[in-house]
């Protein structure tokens, strides 16, 4: 019987390559996770472990799709990641099990208002207002873990109306996928349909309306977005 006094919203979900579509419960995303970013804004890489902010389901943006400028920024910044699909869950899971965990993996597109970021990190004031606005999380086509060769290498990058802007390998995460699954346990039980945003590499740059945006990771598949 459905006992509910206005309509559900929607099912946040992502395509999934051969058919169907993963359900998504949270959104996890890791801060400076590759070494030369967390050097391009001005940390050390070395200073801290792996720390985490979140973005609302509904910020699904699925490939191909026109992606509003957003309000409130004169400074929209790209950032490319590898997202990791949790088909298991579980709490405090060891390093070595982690990747059991793992439903599938797909590109993703971290979108910033960088000027509100910097707004928030000088006030000590959380990142919501700078990660969590509508459509901030365009993601490609799901690949299921078991045709993904572990441990996971290959190519990550991001093009810009045809340039080049980043670019790097998966090797070079500063905290691999088993620690950042690990470590997010931690402090969350994850559960089934979450979805993991593993950071992105050097190369973080502006957009404005009518630029074109291609990211893609090798073995992995890739991600289309305009800024409308």
């Amino acid at each position: 019987m459905n006992d509910y006094v206005i309509a559900p919203p929607p099912q946040p979900a992502v395509p999934v390559a051969g058919g169907g579509r993963f359900p998504v419960r949270r959104i996890y995303c890791v801060g400076r996770n590759y070494a030369e970013h967390a050097r391009e804004m001005g940390h050390d890489p070395n200073a801290e472990p792996p720390f985490f902010f979140a973005k609302p389901a509904d910020a699904i943006v699925t490939d191909g799709a026109a992606v509003p400028y957003p309000p409130q920024t004169t400074n929209l910044h790209h950032e490319i990641e590898l997202v990791a699909a949790i088909g298991a869950g579980g709490r405090d899971i060891a390093v070595g099990e982690a990747i059991g965990h793992v439903w599938g993996y797909a590109v993703g597109i971290d979108l910033t208002r960088r000027d509100l970021q910097a707004w928030a990190k000088k006030g000590a004031k959380p990142w919501e207002i700078a990660k969590g606005f509508d459509r901030s999380a365009p993601i490609g086509t799901m690949v299921r873990a078991a045709g993904v060769p572990q441990p996971l290498r290959g190519r990550i990058e991001l093009s810009v109306n045809g340039e080049p802007r980043q670019g790097a390998d998966l090797g070079d995460m500063t905290w691999d996928l088993p620690h950042v699954i690990a470590e997010l346990s931690r402090y969350f039980e994850l559960c089934p349909g979450d979805l993991i945003f593993t950071g992105t590499p050097a190369g973080v740059g502006p957009v404005v309306p009518g630029d074109r945006l291609l990211g893609s990771i090798a073995g992995i598949g890739s991600v289309a977005a305009t800024i409308a």
